[in-house]
């Protein structure tokens, strides 16, 4: 169902407020670029910052404006499992096409609290689900095993897999089999991930560059490994680049390069030191970003 180079998209700000004008260039600019999926509110789009109303309107004028060309799939995780459910409700109201749930944050559920939450979603709304496991950010690990127990779920569809443990995913892909589709949460996976029978990723990466890392997967698909391979490897080292700081604020900075965006975040993310500003434009011009 979801498949490709998905954009974990940004939120643009412009004096302290969404700037849905600016929104809906990035929109297009990801579209016409032959990007696979996109995806609001998630962690790249600063949601941990958005009210529940901006939240809920940046979900919605995404869905508006992509109109069906990609999938969306609209963040719609919570640490409270009632607001995970009224994000997801939303979600299927505005018409997405799935909603990405992420594993609790700050009261580390146990794997038994973890099966829970994302059954108790999955029964609530009827809309594909894509589980969402980044511990590094959550500070708990929705294990392989419990991933298992989740995919007989119908409507557990996908899992965006960020613990970056290789050996993690290939032991979920060796349980789930292709009853879970498996998507990369780290750019720097998405090929490695391919080859054991993933299905793309979704990224950070492609808010700068989604044509080529869309192609990656293009390729891949059309049994032209070897060029997609070299692709993934000629970008390989923008993967470590736009990750110099805490996510999104170097792609932020990234698209202020290039002209595309003011880079403005809200707190607590502030802008880059200026060394690794300095840093980050060197690696941009290397690779003909800017």
């Amino acid at each position: 169902m979801f498949e490709g180079a998905i954009t974990a998209h940004v939120t643009p700000f412009k004096n302290g407020e969404v700037d849905y004008k600016k929104l809906e260039e990035l929109l297009e600019f990801q579209i016409a670029e032959g990007i696979h999926g996109i995806l609001p509110c998630g962690t790249t789009g600063e949601s941990a910052t958005l009210s529940h109303e901006e939240h809920k309107q940046v979900v919605k004028k995404t869905v508006e404006i992509v109109n069906k060309r990609v999938p969306v799939i609209a963040g719609a995780g919570s640490n409270s499992t009632a607001e995970a459910v009224e994000l997801t409700k939303w979600a299927k109201k505005i018409g997405a096409q799935g909603a990405l749930v992420i594993t609790p944050y700050y009261n580390k559920p146990t794997q038994e609290g973890l099966y829970q939450h994302f059954k108790k979603v999955a029964e609530e709304v009827n809309i594909p689900i894509v589980l969402y496991n980044v511990p590094g950010r959550t500070g708990v690990n929705l294990l392989p095993a419990t991933l298992a127990r989740l995919k007989d779920i119908s409507n557990i569809v996908a899992v965006k897999e960020a613990s970056g443990n290789f050996s993690q995913i290939e032991e979920i892909k060796y349980l789930c089999g292709n009853k879970v589709t498996l998507l990369s949460g780290d750019d720097s996976l998405y090929f490695p991930l391919l080859a054991i029978g993933g299905k793309g990723v979704i990224s950070v990466l492609s808010n700068i560059l989604p044509g080529k890392w869309a192609r990656v997967y293009d390729l891949y698909k059309k049994g032209k490994l070897e060029e997609s391979q070299k692709l993934f490897f000629e970008l390989f080292p923008l993967t470590k680049s736009i990750f110099i700081e805490t996510n999104p604020i170097p792609i932020k900075t990234s698209l202020k390069m290039m002209g595309k965006l003011n880079g403005q975040m809200r707190l607590p993310l502030v802008p880059m030191s200026r060394e690794n500003e300095e840093k980050l434009k060197n690696d941009l011009k290397r690779h003909k970003v800017i």
